[in-house]
């Protein structure tokens, strides 16, 4: 079973509070989702595979650490996803990134794809796929479904704010996934909202209704 990871640091945790603040407004909200996604993703690549190599400092030569193993790539769920890239990349600028689009079909309530564009090297790459809500688990399922229907074997998921159930979907659907939240929340409501949440994280970072 894949693990869930609680990012709890302080810091994580006093920008979520302001995050999930109804008062505040668009402009601070984009920055402060940006500012908690760079925060998790320490802790999301705190396993990332080293290295060592030669180096010469101005008063030795000595070891050093780097980076070794598979690739990094990023996937943001459109829309709501696209809010965290930047802060994620601010980290790891050499990450590539692809997308995948979802919409929920209206009769059968189940999640459709629209959009895929994915790197070419997409399935040398240890993926992060990134959304702030994990609420019902029925589009992280599809998105992590669209990309192991391409190869892809090595994924994991950053989000916000979750739901014990979405969570619980996930990892029965994909239990080589290890999830990394800032938050696991109460309980989703019968709208299917995360409680307490942080309303719609969308329209929250775009202004939209």
């Amino acid at each position: 079973m894949g693990k869930l990871v609680i990012c709890d640091h302080p810091l994580i945790q006093h920008k979520l509070t302001f995050i999930r603040d109804v008062r505040t407004n668009t402009k601070d909200f984009r920055e402060l989702v940006d500012e908690v996604a760079t925060l998790m993703a320490y802790e999301i690549t705190r396993d990332v595979e080293l290295e060592s190599i030669d180096v010469q400092t101005p008063v030795a030569a000595t070891q050093g650490k780097v980076i070794s193993g598979r690739m990094l790539g990023l996937v943001p769920i459109l829309r709501a996803g696209l809010g965290m890239l930047d802060g994620v990349v601010k980290l790891l600028p050499a990450a590539k990134v692809g997308h995948v689009g979802l919409f929920r079909d209206p009769e059968t309530m189940l999640p459709v794809e629209y959009y895929t564009k994915l790197p070419t090297d997409v399935t040398e790459r240890q993926l992060i796929v990134i959304d702030p809500m994990l609420a019902t688990g029925g589009s992280a399922i599809a998105a992590i479904d669209v990309l192991k229907k391409r190869g892809c074997n090595q994924i994991k998921m950053m989000n916000l704010v979750a739901a014990p159930e979405g969570v619980k979907a996930v990892q029965e659907a994909h239990p080589d996934v290890d999830i990394y939240v800032a938050a696991l929340d109460d309980r989703l409501d019968d709208h299917g909202y995360i409680v307490p949440g942080l309303g719609d994280a969308g329209d929250r970072l775009y202004g939209t209704k």
